[in-house]
């Protein structure tokens, strides 16, 4: 049965497809392919077995289900902190719908009818679905407004919680062929297309995913009202008068991405999720319509974060003062912010930009997030949480929201359920898809079976990426089929920290990679950061891609003042940082000389299995006082599952 519902919903999509102007490249969703993988299948089994029924257990100790409850009751006071609570419900469901279209589990697609049908009656006759003002409609929550829709652009987040209901709904129907929270879903768009829009409501979305959202319904029902909504969501901002003179982020706008329309910004600005959440949806919208205004407006935005808002594990949002970005090259490491949810939606907007441009540097910054600034934001056990994280903490209090350990829950815990959702979804950024063009755009052990030519294609990835640069694939089309494997050359391996100049490698000395076709060397072409093989494949080909993984040392655009006189570490995709317990309890003191050679070796028992480096360095106690140390430095992913310490990613290099 669940074999044929999927058949269903992919003919269905591709029948509705052929009346889109859409990505050019196709993403191979993530239920198309199996995972192998020894670094990433753990996490996402984790995920399941642990992150989702966590997840759902304390949506429930929380008082998260009860708002349902009494919203259907209209009865009680609103018992949890946030009006947007409601959302850790959803995206769990999402997560684990996600999980249920790779892993059947009948007790699991029970719990989740069982929690539909909470959240059905606590919708009220018109479609409007939000407990915060349903349970007591006269005396909502301040953040609410009197009226519905009056504090929307503010923070009232209506419009959020419907957003995420809706991405919720559609993962549960494809995942499961169930139509009970997507009719939910459909009856709250459907009012939102009844209030908003050309002579009627107007308003910019306080907090973004709406807009994606509706996207996302418009794929799933072909319905054209939902797709016009997102984009007249979109245009909205700008509109609005705010004091321009003012600095402050949220009298002049620019907190919420509203301080001019959206096809003149040409800077990351605000809140850094809402910002992330915006770029996606208008990515989608672009290309869906067509709008080249959009997608240069977006291209300027990439170019200003990446060159100039971005931390060099790949995390953004820097100042904790409202969880956004900061000035250009404001990028100070004690205060940095980097909220985990910002990491997941520079996830989502990198990959649509690859999807619109075909262009490795966004993968490659995709890669960076993925290994690093997002990973670390969920402990090894899957039940603990970092909201932000740090770039370096040491023996004081830096700033109020700094972590020096995981927490199990937040009070805002919006990150928690967003890792929920996002990592079962993993598997769909490995592969796409360009006509009779095949891209490998992440090295996970995996394997994904498709059509080119109106032929089928079994592609298979064996590795043990990250640790190692040694990447086999298998090729194997039922009859022998011309196509093209475009295999990602990381950046990190063309000398390229990240594709601008805010970091560097200290070295510009160029690594050899290797490719080879049955072994011997292949004839191949590069085309935007991609090792382009073009040839007549037949069945049982093997493809040896050998990606050199050296210890590169980085540095910092000089505009990065707190990073002057210091160095990073990065080997493969993975950025290291230094910890005091494997450190004799010392970290800031640490510098690295500058001919520092360093060790890789991999460590099986510890932190479930990780490469450390080794390298002699100086412990500068005092201005006269230095020792000689050997540092050790770890996976940053890895960083503050034994225990509270001190950390950093940079380090004093010693002449």
């Amino acid at each position: 049965m669940r074999y044929t519902i999927f058949v269903f919903l992919l003919l269905t999509k591709f029948t509705f497809a052929q009346n889109l102007h859409d990505y050019k490249i196709n993403p191979i969703q993530f239920n198309k392919v199996k995972l192998n993988d020894k670094f990433w299948l753990p996490r996402i089994e984790t995920n399941k077995n642990v992150t989702i029924p966590t997840s759902f257990a304390r949506c429930e100790t929380t008082g998260r289900i009860k708002n349902f409850e009494m919203a259907a009751a209209k009865k009680g006071k609103f018992c949890t902190a946030y009006v947007f609570d409601d959302t850790d419900i959803y995206k769990t469901i999402e997560g684990a719908s996600y999980s249920l279209a790779v892993y059947p589990d009948a007790k699991l697609d029970a719990y989740l009818d069982s929690l539909i049908n909470v959240v059905s009656k606590a919708q009220e006759p018109d479609g409007y679905l939000y407990t915060a003002r349903t349970i007591d409609p006269a005396n909502p929550p301040s953040w609410s407004g009197k009226d519905r829709w009056i504090n929307e652009s503010n923070m009232s987040h209506e419009l959020y919680n419907s957003g995420h209901l809706i991405e919720a709904a559609v993962a549960h129907y494809q995942s499961t062929g169930k139509k009970n929270l997507l009719n939910i879903a459909i009856k709250n768009a459907n009012l939102l297309v009844a209030t908003f829009g050309d002579n009627k409501q107007s308003v910019a979305p306080g907090h973004e995913i709406v807009e994606m959202a509706l996207v996302r319904l418009y794929r799933a029902t072909s319905n054209e009202s939902y797709l016009k909504l997102a984009k007249f969501f979109i245009d909205q901002r700008g509109k609005k008068k705010y004091d321009f003179q003012d600095n402050n982020p949220w009298k002049n706008g620019k907190y919420w991405q509203d301080n001019e329309p959206v096809i003149n910004q040409d800077e990351a600005v605000g809140h850094a999720v809402r910002a992330m959440y915006l770029y996606a949806g208008m990515a989608d919208v672009a290309a869906l319509t067509g709008d080249p205004a959009y997608i240069k407006a977006i291209d300027r935005i990439w170019e200003n974060m990446t060159s100039k808002k971005m931390y060099v594990q790949g995390g953004i949002g820097a100042v904790p003062d409202g969880e956004r970005f900061g000035n250009n090259y404001d990028l100070p490491n004690a205060t940095a912010y980097n909220e985990t949810c910002a990491a997941i939606g520079n996830v989502y907007w990198n990959q649509r930009m690859f999807l619109l441009h075909g262009d490795s540097k966004y993968i490659d910054v995709m890669e960076k997030v993925l290994y690093n600034a997002l990973l670390s934001g969920v402990g090894l056990d899957g039940k603990s949480f970092f909201y932000t994280n740090a770039m370096q903490i040491i023996n004081r209090v830096t700033h109020k929201d700094a972590e020096p350990a995981r927490s199990g829950w937040f009070e805002c815990s919006c990150c928690p359920t967003n890792m929920a959702r996002f990592l079962p979804s993993l598997p769909g950024y490995i592969y796409a898809q360009l006509n009779n063009q095949i891209y490998i755009n992440l090295f996970v052990a995996s394997s994904t079976e498709l059509e080119v030519n109106n032929e089928k294609v079994k592609i298979s990835q064996n590795n043990n990426y990250p640790w190692d640069g040694n990447l086999s694939i298998s090729v194997d089309p039922v009859i022998a089929t011309q196509f093209s494997l475009n295999l990602r050359l990381p950046g990190w391996v063309r000398e390229e920290a990240i594709p601008s100049d805010l970091y560097k490698f200290k070295t510009d000395k160029k690594q050899a990679f290797q490719v080879s076709v049955n072994g011997k060397k292949a004839n191949y072409r590069m085309e935007k950061g991609y090792v382009i093989i073009d040839r007549k494949w037949q069945k049982g080909d093997k493809v040896e891609f050998i990606l050199p993984m050296q210890v590169k040392k980085i540095i910092a655009n000089e505009q990065l003042v707190d990073d002057k006189g210091k160095i990073s570490l990065q080997r493969g995709p993975l950025m290291f940082c230094g910890e005091s317990i494997d450190n004799d309890g010392v970290i800031a003191s640490i510098k690295i000389p500058s001919n520092a050679k360093f060790t890789a070796n991999f460590s099986p028992d510890i932190l479930n299995g990780i490469i450390k480096l080794k390298t002699p360095a100086i412990n500068s106690l005092s201005s006269v006082a230095q020792k000689n140390v050997e540092l050790t430095v770890i996976p940053y992913y890895a960083w503050a599952n034994r225990g509270k310490g001190e950390m950093s990613v940079w380090f004093a290099e010693a002449k």
